[in-house]
């Protein structure tokens, strides 16, 4: 009792009651986030399609329950809230930090709205069976896959700028990185190597990226730098080089066109670019080059088109910048361009920024399809 008598102590000992008693009322009864926005996303078994069928693709579920604090969210995530211990019915509430908005629905959770999906691959006629799965053809009614897989596009009449980035597939976190962050009108290209690639390629579509196949082909310092077992070989006769194509192919559907990987010296030979543009006529495919084909033969009956510049042969902000910009001078003077990149971190933020002020300065997003012709 002496101790309490002393008012410095009493005091303290007051304002330790009191700090108890609050942390007590808000453990049962209170919200230390009720001031923040919250959504509720309506939780359901998915479908045969859609995004919320891709479980575990994106890691880190939030928790088991139903209730989920998006703290951390990245522009671009998408958080699948299809956990196995998750409720397939009912709703989830999310907590959002201050100022965050969300979008999205089918359980998938993204910080921006993804584009519309694109046809779900395989389309039922243009497929055969193949070596290591099936193969793109022409299907009874003349319809080619660079047609069915191909994004739509509407021309506005505004000079038309086209984007290809590549590489993709390898690395997983550059791949989520550039399907989720780019504009759904930059076309992304696949390396066949890859592992999960028609899961990639399934993810890419669905969020309304049209997407292609980089075919491997001899470089002008073969052997030194070997692009794999089933590069394209300037001296193979017709028969090998369409065997090796089939293979490369039928590793995954859903793509509109090749590209090249390297291919220097394949491409500089008349009669290896001419049976190789043959091949992919008789299956309807299109081939758009990084730009080591510009001067070669177009090929009869082949949607073509050629890289005007690669963006990010440096690796820096700045030049990106300059290379856009001048892919943007082309397009004003030709009427279209095409660019071509990688999946490297800077080249997604800075083409990321580039297109959101795209359409103020005149100019239109398009798919690489787009500026392709026979």
């Amino acid at each position: 009792m002496t101790l309490l008598a002393n008012p410095f102590i009493g005091a303290g000992a007051a304002a330790l009651l009191l700090i108890v008693a609050v942390a007590s009322l808000v453990l049962v009864a209170g919200d230390p986030k009720a001031g923040s926005p919250k959504v509720r996303v309506a939780l359901q078994e998915p479908g045969e399609t859609g995004p919320g069928l891709r479980r575990g693709l994106y890691p880190g579920m939030l928790g088991e329950g139903p209730e989920f604090t998006l703290d951390n969210l990245v522009p671009g995530q998408e958080i699948n809230l299809f956990g196995d211990n998750a409720p397939m019915s009912g709703e989830a509430v999310i907590t959002l930090p201050q100022g965050g908005a969300l979008g999205g629905g089918s359980g998938a959770v993204r910080a921006r709205p993804m584009g519309p999906p694109l046809a779900t691959a395989p389309i039922a006629g243009l497929t055969a069976p193949g070596p290591g799965g099936l193969l793109p053809i022409i299907g009874p009614d003349g319809k080619t896959p660079f047609q069915a897989y191909a994004r739509p596009f509407q021309d506005n009449g505004k000079p038309k700028i086209a984007l290809v980035v590549g590489g993709l597939g390898l690395n997983a976190a550059a791949t989520r990185s550039a399907i989720d962050r780019l504009p759904s009108e930059v076309t992304l290209s696949f390396v066949p190597y890859a592992d999960g690639l028609q899961g990639w390629i399934d993810l890419a579509r669905a969020n309304g990226h049209e997407v292609m196949l980089e075919i491997p082909m001899e470089p002008q310092d073969y052997p030194n730098n070997d692009p794999g077992p089933y590069t394209l070989m300037t001296s193979a006769q017709a028969p090998e080089t369409v065997k090796k194509l089939e293979v490369l192919l039928s590793r995954a559907t859903g793509y509109f066109a090749v590209t090249n990987y390297l291919g220097g010296r394949f491409l500089a030979s008349d009669g290896a670019l001419s049976g190789f543009l043959s091949a992919l006529r008789a299956r309807g495919v299109g081939f758009l080059d990084d730009g080591a084909a510009a001067r070669r033969g177009a090929g009869a009956g082949v949607f073509r088109a050629s890289s005007d510049t690669i963006v990010d042969d440096q690796l820096a902000a700045d030049a990106i910048e300059k290379r856009l910009l001048a892919l943007e001078a082309q397009a004003l003077q030709k009427g279209s361009a095409l660019g071509g990149g990688f999946a490297y971190p800077v080249t997604v933020e800075t083409v990321v920024r580039w297109a959101q002020g795209l359409s103020g300065r005149g100019y239109q997003l398009a798919p690489a399809s787009a500026v392709a012709r026979k």
